[in-house]
C-alpha cells in the first residue's frame, strides 16, 4: 500500500517540478496584489486587536491560499482523467482506493505548503515577521488536508473538466472571502457569524492567525479541522470506488 501511495504522490511531484517555474509566480501574484491593495494601501493605518492590519491579513492570505492550492489538485486529477486517461490505467494497476486518495491528498498538501512559504517570503518583503512554529504549520497542514480531500472527492463526481470550474466558483471562492481572511468576523451580525463558523476555512484562519501572532490557540478549531478532514477523506475514498465501478 505504501509503495502505491508513494507512486501516486511521486507522479504528481514530477508534474509539479516541471511546472514549478510557472507555479511560483502564479502563487505570488494574487497574494501580492492583496497585500498592496488591502494591506498597504487601505489598511496601513488600521489596527486589529493590537496588531497592524498587515499582520492580520497575511495569516488570512495563508489560510486562503493553502485552501485554493490544496483544492487545485482536483484540476490535475480531472486533466489526468479526461485527457490523459491516467485514471483508467490506475484502475488496472494494483493501487487501492485508499492509496490513490492518500497520494493525491499528499500532493495537494505539498502544493499548499510550498505556496505558504511564498506568502511568508512576501510578508518579509513588507516587513511582517510571523511566528511559524509547530502549531502554525499544523494549522496549514490540517487546512490543506481538508480541502485536498474535498478536492479528490469532488473530482470524482464531475463529468467534465469544465464542471470543475463551476465547483471552484461556487465552493472555494465564497469561502475565500467569507472565512475571516480579510476582516474580523465580529464585523458580521450574530446570525452571520454562526453561518460563517460552519465553514472549515473560518477555523483554519483562526488557528493560523492565532499561532502566527502568538495568541491563545483555539483548540476547538483544530479539532474541527481534524474531524472535517477525516470525513472528507473517507468520502473521497468512497467516491473513488464508485468512479471505478
Amino acid at each position: 500500500m505504501i509503495h502505491s501511495l508513494l507512486a501516486i504522490y511521486y507522479r504528481e511531484m514530477l508534474i509539479m517540478r516541471r511546472r514549478l517555474t510557472r507555479l511560483v509566480p502564479s502563487w505570488s501574484v494574487s497574494p501580492l496584489l492583496y497585500l498592496i491593495a488591502f494591506g498597504y494601501a487601505m489598511g496601513k493605518h488600521v489596527a486589529i486587536d493590537g496588531h497592524s492590519y498587515m499582520e492580520f491579513l497575511i495569516p488570512g492570505l495563508i489560510a486562503m491560499n493553502s485552501m485554493t492550492q490544496a483544492f487545485a489538485i482536483a484540476s490535475e486529477i480531472n486533466i489526468a482523467r479526461f485527457y490523459w486517461h491516467i485514471f483508467e490505467e490506475i484502475q488496472a494497476a494494483p493501487v487501492s482506493d485508499f492509496s490513490y486518495v492518500a497520494g493525491e491528498v499528499l500532493a495537494g498538501i505539498t502544493r499548499a505548503m510550498l505556496s505558504t512559504c511564498v506568502i511568508l517570503i512576501l510578508g518579509l518583503m513588507f516587513g511582517v515577521v510571523l511566528s511559524c512554529g509547530f502549531m502554525f504549520w499544523l494549522g496549514v497542514f490540517l487546512n490543506s488536508f481538508v480541502f485536498a480531500s474535498l478536492a479528490v472527492a469532488l473530482a470524482m463526481l464531475v463529468k467534465s473538466h469544465g464542471d470543475q470550474v463551476l465547483l471552484t466558483s461556487f465552493v472555494i471562492t465564497p469561502m475565500a472571502f467569507l472565512g475571516g481572511t480579510f476582516f474580523p468576523l465580529q464585523n458580521f451580525p450574530v446570525w452571520g457569524q454562526n453561518l460563517i463558523h460552519i465553514l472549515p476555512i473560518t477555523h483554519a484562519a483562526k488557528v493560523i492567525r492565532a499561532a502566527s501572532l502568538n495568541n491563545p490557540l483555539p483548540i476547538y478549531s483544530y479539532l474541527v479541522l481534524v474531524i472535517t478532514g477525516a470525513v472528507f477523506f473517507i468520502i473521497a475514498v468512497v467516491c473513488v470506488k464508485r468512479a471505478k465501478d
